[in-house]
């Protein structure tokens, strides 16, 4: 027994009262806190990614030609219809096509037979000093999109050098392609295919 005081009455030794700490776990709490700095860390690193990514755009140097919202004139491009639209005073744009000029496959050379009608319209743009123009070129649906698109401002851009070369100043000519749409003839066939592989003239200033 034991007095008020905590002392054995019965005279045994006095009892031991030992309390047990209970245990801390430091390993749970370590790795809740690492697995927070990882979820934080993977968050950051998206919101990095998607804070720098780009869309990643192809650039040419291919102008493409616009859907055409011109009329198309029946007039052809270095006879007297381009003269007399230019002394004229009907809206532009207005587009022309030329009488002969074609282009053999996969080839922007103009062809000896061709070039009279370059001429003609080298000597009608000199009579119009003020007037602007568009050369668009095309060709046939054979060969991938991106070559047929190269092909057309190629052929543009030979059918601009021939009129500098015979003295059209060339910040009044525009090039682009059209590449192998809006055909003006069926590609199912020869004769259609090289109606299609074609420039056409486009006034934009009078």
């Amino acid at each position: 027994m034991a007095d008020n005081d905590g002392k054995r009455t019965d005279g045994a030794p006095p009892r031991e009262i030992h309390i047990e700490k209970k245990a801390t776990n430091w390993l749970a709490w370590l790795l809740l806190g690492l697995g927070v700095l990882a979820a934080i860390f993977a968050l950051s690193r998206c919101d990095r990614h998607e804070a720098t990514e780009t869309t990643t755009t192809t650039t040419s140097n291919t102008v493409v030609a616009e859907t055409p919202t011109a009329p198309r004139s029946t007039a052809i491009a270095g006879t007297a219809g381009l003269g007399d639209f230019l002394a004229g005073s009907q809206p532009t744009p207005q587009t022309f096509t030329f009488d002969k000029l074609n282009f053999d496959t996969a080839r922007s050379d103009i062809r000896a037979v061709d070039r009279a009608d370059v001429e003609a319209v080298a000597a009608t743009l000199k009579t119009y000093p003020s007037a602007r123009i568009r050369i668009a070129g095309y060709a046939d649906t054979r060969g991938s999109e991106s070559s047929n698109l190269a092909l057309g401002k190629a052929r543009a851009d030979s059918v601009k050098a021939t009129l500098v070369a015979h003295g059209i100043d060339a910040g009044r000519i525009d090039t682009a392609s059209g590449g192998d749409h809006d055909p003006v003839d069926t590609n199912a066939t020869a004769s259609g295919r090289a109606e299609n592989r074609r420039t056409e003239l486009v006034v934009t200033q009078r």
